[in-house]
């Protein structure tokens, strides 16, 4: 117990920013059943005992890189190394309360609560472009999550049913209720709609950053091709 004290105060403060990156992207390549400590500290160019002194387990490396990933909590100090193992479920709460506040305030939650709009493309980039920037700003949380989902159930109950899905039908709903507004022609399926809504979206925010062939994009272009190619499938017959 004295060596691992030790340790973590001779820990440079940089060192545990570094891990969580490194972590990220091993938990991306690999998912989690895969991914041990070993291969963490290989990519880290580090001694696996050093990985050890800043987290106590892959559990608590695991919890670091949901935590901070995408600076959505402030780094610890070295003083507190090593991280402990969280309690059981104790992630996966974390990730539950974090879809809940998500959902309070989105766009499309406001346009929902709205009547027949004005201005149907408006409304439609409004939401569009919120849900973009939220999905660029938690890419990496959210590319580990959509990777691990598979080897751990709970999480994956929590991912696609609650987080997904219930986003999916969400935008399904929009659609439905332009519709019934008369702004927005019939479609065949609604929720086929909503999932080429969705996935084109993440696609864009999220899953490009890891194409193994990436590409220099003007990156403030995108939410205006993703609004005018998305508008003209689904609203064009109907302004």
């Amino acid at each position: 117990m004295f060596w691992l004290f030790t340790m973590a105060r001779s820990i440079p403060p940089e060192r545990l920013c570094r891990l969580v990156e490194v972590a990220a992207e091993v938990f991306i390549s690999q998912g989690y059943r895969r991914t041990q400590m070993d291969d963490v500290a290989y990519v880290l160019g580090v001694a696996k005992g050093t990985v050890y002194a800043c987290v106590e387990s892959k559990a608590a490396l695991f919890d670091a890189v949901v935590s901070y990933a995408d600076n959505l909590e402030l780094l610890p100090g070295t003083d507190t190394l090593p991280l402990r193992s969280p309690p059981a479920g104790a992630t996966l709460e974390k990730l539950r309360r974090r879809l809940i506040e998500g959902a309070k305030d989105l766009e499309l939650g406001r346009a929902l609560k709205r009547g027949r709009p004005r201005d149907l493309k408006a409304e439609f980039s409004a939401i569009l472009r919120d849900l973009y920037q939220r999905l660029q700003r938690y890419r990496r949380t959210i590319k580990i999550v959509d990777r691990c989902a598979i080897d751990q159930p709970e999480l994956a109950e929590l991912w696609f049913a609650e987080g997904r899905k219930k986003q999916q039908d969400a935008i399904a709903h929009y659609l439905e209720r332009r519709q019934s507004d008369g702004v927005l022609r019939p479609l065949p399926d609604v929720q086929i709609a909503a999932r080429v809504i969705l996935e084109t979206i993440v696609f864009w925010a999220v899953h490009r950053h890891w194409d193994p062939a990436p590409q220099q994009l003007a990156e403030d272009k995108v939410p205006d091709i993703l609004v005018d190619f998305l508008f003209d499938g689904l609203g064009k017959e109907g302004r």
